[in-house]
Order: C-alpha cells, then sequence, then structure tokens
C-alpha cells in the first residue's frame, strides 16, 4: 500500500469514528458501541430486549456489560418499560433521544460512505439517493440511450405506485455507487392518489413526468381518453422483445391491439397459508371456499391473538377488487371476454346467483376474522399476517414478499403460497394485477425516445433479474426463469412461476373498459354497505346494478 493510499484509507476510518464520538460524547467505547449496535438492530426488528439477553450477548464479561447498562439507563439512553401489566419484568428500549442522535449518526457515515466510494456530490442531500440496492453498481444503461449531458445524470421522472417493487427500483436508480439520478426522480403514491395525479398530469398542457405507472385496469381508460401514447413502433427499437414475455403479461399494456405500454410487474392475488400451523393441525391446504371456511374455523383462536383469516374488506378499491376476485372464482364475470374485442358499448352485467355466493362467503370469512376487518385495506391486512396474528390471507404475491424479508415478519419460511381456492361453479385461479409503464401523451416529442430508453432500462433481463434475486416475485422474461439462481431466491417466485405454466392467470376479473374505476367505486360502496349491514346482500347486489346502469346510460346519452 502507497503512503498516499494508506493515509487516505486512515482519513477515511477516522471520518467514519468522528461522528460517534460527537454524537455520543460519554459513550465512546467499543462495548457501548456493541450493546446501543445490538438494542437498536433489535427494535429495529421487532425483537424483544431484556437487561439479562443484552448483557449476555458476549461482548464483554457478564457483570462488565451489567455496570455498562446500568450507567445507560441511569443517562437516559436506554429506557426501561414494564413487560407485563404486574409490573414485575422489563424490557430495554431505546429513548427517542437515543433513536434520534443514532439515526442522524447513521446519516453521516451513509453521507461519508457515499462521498468516497460512490458518485455522489458533497452537497446532496442522504435522503436523495440509497445505501446498498444489490446489484446497482453493476447495472448499466442501454446501450442505446444516451444522456442529456455525459456529466449529469438523467433527466427523468417517474410516477410510480408506492409498493416495495416501486421502492426498490427507486433504491436501484438512486444507489449511491451510480449516477443515474436521485430519489427525487420519483413521485411515489398510493393506488387511490396514483390515479388521480395522472389524470391531472394529463390535463397539463406539457406533462411533469416522462414515465407514468398503470395499473393494469385503468389501461382502457387513458388509453381511450389518448392521455399515454402508443409505443409499439418504438419498444423494438430501444430493444424490446415482445416474445420475451408471457403473452397474458404482455397483453396487459395493450389497448384494442395497440400497445400502450411495457408491462413492468405482474403480481397474483394469492391465498398464503401459515404452513407449519396447518401441518401441526394435520389440516389440507384449502382449495375450494368450503375448506377456507373449514381451516379457518379450526385455527380461529382470539384468546391466543390469532385468527382464522384476514384480508382486504375496506370501503372502496380494495373491497371492491376482493368481491370481483371471488366472483371470478365462481365463474362469473362483469363482462363477457367475447368484450374485449367488441367495437360497441356493452355493460357490465353482475351474475345475482354468483353474487349472492360471494357475499354469503364474505359474511362467512368476517365471523373467522379480525375485529374490524371491514375497515382493513391491503397494508393493515398484510401487516396482521406478517406478524403472526392470522392463519390465512388473501393478498398480492408482491407484497407477500414482505412475509420472507421483512425484519419484522414473524411468518418467514413457514408460509405455503396458493392461487385463489374455487367457489360454486367455478374453478382454481390465479388473479393478475399489476402495472404497466407508459409514455405520456403530452411528453415533448423530444424526450421521447428518453422515456421508452428508461423503460428499457427498467425491464431488461438484469434489472428483472436483480429484483427477483432480491425476493420480489415478478413474473419475469422468459430468459431469466432459466437462471438457477433466481428460481432459488424465494417461494413466491416459484409460486409465481408455478401458476404461469398451468394456466392459471386470469386479468379478467378487472376488465380494463374506460369506465373500469366508475364500476369500482360503485362496488366499493354497496358491496361494503352490505357486509356492514347497512343494507341486505341482494339489496346492494340491485343497487350496484342500477348505478352501473345508470353510469352507462349517461355515457350512452353524451355520445348521441
Amino acid at each position: 500500500m502507497k503512503d498516499l493510499e494508506f493515509l487516505r484509507v486512515l482519513d477515511f476510518l477516522q471520518q467514519l469514528r468522528l461522528p460517534w464520538a460527537q454524537k455520543f460524547v460519554e459513550a465512546d467505547s467499543d462495548l457501548v458501541w456493541h450493546l446501543l449496535h445490538h438494542l437498536m438492530a433489535s427494535h429495529t426488528k421487532g425483537d424483544l430486549v431484556t437487561t439479562s439477553n443484552l448483557a449476555q450477548a458476549g461482548y464483554a464479561p457478564y457483570t462488565t456489560s451489567l455496570r455498562k447498562i446500568e450507567e445507560l439507563i441511569a443517562t437516559g439512553l436506554i429506557l426501561r418499560v414494564p413487560r407485563s401489566r404486574t409490573g414485575k419484568s422489563f424490557a430495554l428500549q431505546p429513548s427517542p433521544e437515543l433513536k434520534k442522535d443514532f439515526e442522524a449518526y447513521l446519516l453521516e457515515v451513509k453521507r461519508i460512505v457515499a462521498q468516497t466510494l460512490g458518485s455522489r456530490e458533497p452537497g446532496e442531500a442522504s435522503d436523495d439517493y440509497y445505501f446498498g440496492a444489490s446489484a446497482a453498481g453493476s447495472l448499466a444503461w442501454p446501450s442505446g440511450a444516451q444522456r442529456q449531458n455525459q456529466a449529469k445524470r438523467f433527466d427523468l421522472r417517474f410516477l410510480l405506485a408506492d409498493d416495495n417493487y416501486f421502492v426498490a427500483m427507486q433504491n436501484m436508480w438512486a444507489d449511491l455507487r451510480t449516477s443515474f439520478g436521485s430519489r427525487r426522480d420519483f413521485t411515489l403514491a398510493r393506488l387511490p392518489q396514483l390515479y388521480q395525479l395522472t389524470l391531472e398530469n394529463a390535463t397539463r398542457e406539457v406533462s411533469q413526468y416522462d414515465v407514468v405507472a398503470i395499473n393494469i385496469p385503468w389501461m382502457g381508460e387513458f388509453a381511450s381518453k389518448g392521455y399515454i401514447r402508443p409505443i409499439g413502433d418504438v419498444v423494438r427499437a430501444a430493444g424490446l422483445d415482445p416474445t420475451e414475455f408471457h403473452a397474458d403479461f404482455w397483453a396487459t399494456g395493450q389497448w384494442h391491439g395497440t400497445q400502450y405500454g411495457v408491462p413492468i410487474y405482474c403480481t397474483i392475488e394469492t391465498l398464503a397459508v401459515r404452513r407449519d400451523l396447518l401441518q401441526e393441525a394435520a389440516l389440507p391446504f384449502p382449495t375450494t371456499f368450503e375448506q377456507v371456511l373449514s381451516v379457518g374455523r379450526s385455527l380461529h383462536a382470539p384468546a391466543h391473538g390469532r385468527y382464522g383469516i384476514t384480508w382486504n374488506a375496506a370501503r372502496g378499491m380494495p373491497i371492491a377488487a376482493s368481491f370481483l376476485f371471488l366472483l371470478g372464482d365462481c365463474g362469473s364475470f362483469l363482462l363477457d371476454r367475447s368484450a374485449a374485442c367488441a367495437k360497441g358499448q356493452t355493460r357490465p352485467v353482475i351474475d345475482m346467483a354468483a353474487g349472492l355466493r360471494v357475499l354469503d362467503y364474505m359474511h362467512q370469512l368476517i365471523e373467522i376474522s379480525p375485529p374490524g376487518v371491514t375497515e382493513f385495506d391491503w397494508e393493515t391486512s398484510l401487516d396482521t399476517f406478517l406478524t403472526g396474528h392470522a392463519a390465512m390471507t388473501y393478498c398480492w404475491s408482491m407484497r407477500a414478499a414482505r412475509f420472507e424479508y421483512d425484519t419484522r415478519s414473524k411468518v418467514s419460511r413457514k408460509v405455503e403460497y396458493l392461487p385463489h381456492p374455487a367457489g360454486p361453479h367455478g374453478r382454481v385461479t390465479a388473479p393478475i394485477g399489476g402495472f404497466v409503464l407508459c409514455v405520456p401523451a403530452n411528453l415533448p416529442e423530444e424526450r421521447m425516445r428518453l422515456a421508452v430508453d428508461a423503460i428499457a432500462w427498467i425491464t431488461s433481463p438484469d434489472t428483472v433479474r436483480d429484483h427477483l434475486k432480491s425476493g420480489l416475485p415478478v413474473r419475469p422474461r422468459f430468459s431469466v426463469i432459466s437462471d438457477p439462481e433466481v428460481m432459488r431466491s424465494s417461494p413466491i417466485v416459484n409460486f409465481v412461476e408455478r401458476v404461469a405454466r398451468r394456466d392459471l392467470l386470469d386479468s379478467w376479473q378487472r376488465p380494463p373498459i374506460p369506465e373500469y374505476v366508475a364500476v369500482e367505486n360503485v362496488l366499493g360502496d354497496e358491496i361494503h354497505d352490505a357486509l356492514t349491514g347497512r343494507t341486505s346482500d341482494r339489496g346492494a347486489l340491485v343497487a350496484a346494478q342500477q348505478r352501473i346502469d345508470a353510469l352507462f346510460r349517461r355515457k350512452e346519452a353524451r355520445v348521441a
């Protein structure tokens, strides 16, 4: 090692050490570092820490560690909190002051590492870039794409959904080792807000975004209204080969035979079940509605903090989607599949008999669900299962990745992922969800190619492969499936591939017609009213059909 390099490494280590000494003036010792690091890591993962197990962690002799822990409690950095109502046992938690100072310390370390090892400037805020996307340093921009200025980062703006896939993509884009861009290039929004922001952007003279994510059932509305550009002629020039995608998957980016976008990921509504609990009780994996109820009742134990099932039953989009998926499980759809090719107006029709069967099933699910389940959206339901408080859950496979990788998960490697069990007169299905990356129609022409190049990078085999190895269960390109490391990366990745090979994928439960969101709003109100006792099941279905008919009559009158 040369003298200059030797001095640079010494300087780097000193820079890393200084923030700790400055934040924790009275705690600058290796033992204190180990104890506080252990406490902060355990607290972040949701693990219980007691005085005894912290002292026994092996950082120093037990009595030495015990004395130091008591000193830290006395300074107020560590809090001793009762574990039970009796107050006879205690747990240790970081104080608000410790959490604030520790985070400030880590942000400073992140800044130093970014400037030393990454492609970041001294003036950049630490929130603008990400520490350590797994393969970001090796990901290259598509060879055909050119930056506007090689000395600058890409001037691109994305409007995407706020979920774990797009957060991971944002982190990869803003990784400190790359110079692609900043976290500020991304606007992430929950689904209802994403819909509104995309509509508002479409009404602007010039788009604020280069690339927008369109929820699959919204495609009909945004394409028919001219809010997104046809890109079929451009995608091949950018190196995208449609034959690399599953046919059903690629078709989600089409409207009336024209390609308007590139599917970024395919997620599947799965019934996730606690394999360990079913095996202990010698229960079979459910394949029908009746079996779901039977397993749920057997494992329903509210007194022990565990419920038979949790699911998305909140008013609006969550309950509407749940109803449509379960309706599809019964072999019934709002529209006949032939409507996808129909040129004229086709009205959705709710099959009364199938609708009543689904509502009856939903009422029975409520009986074995946590209290207040009719207020549960995707996040609340998922969190209930993830923390071990439910034996089963209906959820998206993309969100289910958190069961395996979330630091708070109590169910990692204990979950079996199943396609939707069949309802009466139906069959086992795998409802498709996900997003299509599109270019806004009001994006200036000179930015069109850069936007498509960005889509090509985001959907490239290397990027998809990295997401898969990180446990995000996308339905990948065919060229990626053959990678054995990819297929070993997650049980959910294997599940997605299995249902695709069994031809169970189905996107027609939520038909991507221009009126889909309006129909969803109707169902979100009426189905919720039925489940919460505001109206009868039959009354809710009749009211929903009447409102849908009125919606289409108004549209027909405007056309006439």
